[in-house]
């Protein structure tokens, strides 16, 4: 199987997929680290790829989103964005929306939290 086919698989088959650098428990940098630590925070369930450790699958992401940096958001399958959008989406409550809209659980009080931290 391609690097798409298994970005693809991957994609399809989880509601919400983070490609990052390193693993939701162990980011590996500074972006990475602080989208997981939003949706981990906000008690949002998601897959975690690493693709540090595929070099196939690191390449192949920034192809399959034509977006040319990690992390990426993935939610039902379509691309949300990387840090510094997910960053805007969640201080401007879109990223709330969004997973609403998808059916997605999350903490909506953390979410608020965040907001008011940042305010």
């Amino acid at each position: 199987m391609s690097a798409v086919d298994t970005i693809k698989q991957t994609v399809t088959a989880n509601d919400v997929v983070l490609f990052m650098k390193g693993t939701k428990t162990m980011p590996q940098c500074g972006f990475s680290s602080r989208v997981a630590g939003v949706l981990n925070y906000m008690g949002v369930e998601f897959a975690d790829v690493n693709v540090l450790a595929d070099e196939d699958i690191r390449q192949g992401i920034k192809e399959y989103s034509d977006w040319p940096t990690i992390p990426q958001l993935y939610v039902k399958g379509e691309f949300v964005g990387g840090c510094d959008i997910i960053t805007e989406m969640t201080l401007s409550g879109e990223l709330d929306q969004l997973l609403e809209k998808s059916g997605i659980s999350f903490d909506k009080a953390a979410a608020d939290k965040i907001r008011e931290t940042n305010a």
